[in-house]
């Protein structure tokens, strides 16, 4: 038994220390512990090594710390430049073991409430519209290669850390203060920023993208005539034609002291054709007229005249004036050399030309226009069935016209002009054995205005003369008077005086001609948009040469035209006519009205 005993002792003393061990545990567990102590875990072994890298880790920190005081600017651009060491994201993650010496072992861990799937991504800035980025394309440019270029290289060197080309750039960097990497680095956030979506915003719009108004909210400007014919557009010409068809109820069909009453069917075409040429410019005008009898006395007639006006722009303040025209009309059965008896009056034609050239020099105005005009024509038919020639009628003028003014004002250039030309038959002598050619000289002083759309045009007064080559003939002579004026005294109305001084040659035997003044005032006023009214007041005197012999004509017209839309309206008009002479057989009164449509386009 004395062998078992000291086994019997070891296992008492062995249970003892078991509950004595057993006690101290219950008691530590009911010790309370720090609140952070549940967060807290080991990681690892802690070893020797790694508290010496914690402390080598602090050291640097505070060395850190002073520098930062003493250069803040070029510690933070050092430390911006730095690569970037990798985080873990799980919580209790180890890092590698090149941070080792960055990271302490003994640093709590963050928290967070986050599992690695639940951690979002931030989105990418929005891609701006293309117009926007055409302009920030443009506004950028070489910059963002720049910037670019040096971004991407910095983004290489930050995947491979801890290589020798990373310890050689630190280093530069460090000696340099930055400047470089600072400089791209401040450019690529530059161009960063400028892709931001706020700042997108902010740009200005290319102005093609930008959005207008509507039409329909715009103002439109009203037209100054919104009844005027908008015309056809032929080639490089605005082509505006007129037609106007109607009835005439006359006291007086040929205008003769032997005229009858008649009703006439009239047909008028008109038309002006505007060049759009940026330097020159072109003018075409032209018309023609009908007349035919609907009942009454037996009228049959037609008339017309086109003309060609062409302005040419020279060098050295120098201008030329081209213009070509025709006209063809019947001889008037109230001119001094209609022929009685006859089915119809001989047709007359004319072609006639001229070429000016003018010249500004200063304030004085120079002027040199050559003209031809040329008459001929046609047979007459008599009652009885036969033709009676007119062929001895036919002749030709040559003009030359020489002007010089002096520009007072802007408004008034006053002038001078001298004209002297040849008239020559094409029969040297007529069938009554008269040489008709003659020599012409004319000298006329005038003044030229131009004040705009108030008041413009021209008028002179002077002498004419032409002599003929026969010594039996007197010469015609006589005072000239010309005028080509209008006036707008107000908006809507316009007021125009013209007057013209004529040599009307003859073939009658032993008659030399006489000269014709004729004068015309007229009067247009726009009552309402689609509404206007005209008046013309006439006047003519016509002084024979070789006796005291005088015809003078008085004619007044009224007349208004109701625009239906912009291409067609209704027109009328009433007109008198009344010639007076000392001459026997001359005398006659014409009354008519007239009721038509014209269209216009």
């Amino acid at each position: 038994m004395s062998g078992g005993q000291p086994e019997t002792k070891i296992g008492r003393r062995g249970i003892a220390v078991a509950a004595l061990l057993l006690t101290a545990s219950a008691l530590a567990m009911l010790r309370p512990a720090p609140a952070f102590s549940q967060e807290t875990e080991l990681r690892g072994e802690v070893s020797e090594s790694a508290i010496l890298a914690d402390q080598q880790r602090k050291a640097r920190q505070l060395r850190a710390q002073g520098a930062l005081d003493q250069n803040a600017p070029a510690a933070a651009a050092a430390q911006d430049t730095a690569p970037t060491t990798y985080q873990p994201v799980s919580p209790g993650a180890v890092p590698d073991d090149d941070q080792t010496a960055a990271d302490s072992i003994f640093d709590q861990p963050q928290a967070t409430d986050a599992s690695p799937a639940d951690t979002i991504t931030p989105a990418k800035p929005r891609r701006p519209s293309t117009a926007k980025q055409r302009v920030q394309d443009s506004k950028t440019g070489t910059q963002d290669t720049k910037a670019g270029t040096k971004t991407a290289d910095k983004k290489k060197a930050k995947k491979k850390p801890g290589t020798a080309t990373d310890s050689t750039t630190t280093a530069a960097t460090a000696a340099t203060g930055g400047q470089t990497d600072t400089t791209a680095t401040d450019e690529t956030d530059a161009n960063r920023r400028a892709v931001t979506i706020d700042s997108v915003d902010k740009q200005k719009l290319d102005p093609g993208q930008e959005r207008t108004g509507s039409i329909d909210g715009q103002k439109v400007k009203p037209e100054d005539d919104p009844f005027a014919a908008p015309g056809v557009k032929i080639g490089t010409f605005l082509f505006r034609p007129t037609l106007e068809q109607g009835f005439t109820a006359t006291s007086n069909a040929d205008a003769s002291s032997t005229g009858k009453s008649a009703v006439l069917s009239e047909t008028a075409l008109r038309f002006t054709a505007t060049s759009d040429w940026r330097e020159n410019s072109a003018l075409i005008t032209g018309y023609g007229q009908f007349r035919n009898t609907v009942s009454g006395e037996k009228i049959n007639d037609a008339q017309g005249r086109i003309e060609g006006q062409l302005n040419v722009d020279l060098d050295n303040e120098l201008r030329a004036i081209a213009k070509l025209g025709y006209e063809a009309a019947p001889e008037s059965a109230s001119s001094p050399d209609a022929i009685a008896g006859v089915t119809s009056q001989p047709l007359r034609q004319t072609v006639d030309g001229s070429l000016g050239l003018e010249k500004s020099v200063g304030k004085m105005r120079y002027a040199l226009t050559g003209a031809v005009s040329h008459d001929f024509y046609g047979d007459a038919e008599l009652s009885n069935g036969t033709t009676v020639s007119q062929k001895d009628r036919d002749s030709t003028l040559y003009t030359a016209t020489l002007r010089t003014g002096y520009q007072v004002s802007p408004a008034l250039t006053p002038f001078t002009e001298v004209e002297a030309g040849r008239r020559i038959y094409d029969l040297r002598v007529d069938t009554d054995g008269f040489e008709r050619s003659s020599t012409r000289l004319g000298a006329r002083a005038g003044l030229e205005l131009d004040m705009g759309e108030k008041l413009s045009g021209e008028f002179s007064a002077g002498w004419l003369r032409e002599a003929i080559d026969d010594n039996r003939l007197p010469a015609v002579a006589g005072p000239s008077i010309n005028a080509d004026l209008k006036w707008s005294p107000e908006r809507g109305t316009t007021i125009g005086l013209t007057g013209k001084t004529n040599v009307e040659t003859t073939t009658t035997a032993g008659q030399s001609g006489d000269i014709l003044y004729s004068g015309r005032l007229t009067g247009e006023r726009q009552i309402r948009a689609n509404l206007t009214a005209n008046t013309a007041l006439g006047l003519d005197w016509r002084d024979y040469t070789g006796s005291d012999g005088h015809d003078m004509i008085l004619s007044a017209e009224a007349g208004l035209t109701w625009w239906l839309n912009r291409y067609a309206g209704l027109t009328t008009r009433v007109r008198t006519e009344k010639l007076t002479s000392n001459l026997p057989g001359r005398d006659y009164t014409a009354n008519s009205v007239y009721l038509g449509l014209k269209v216009q386009r």
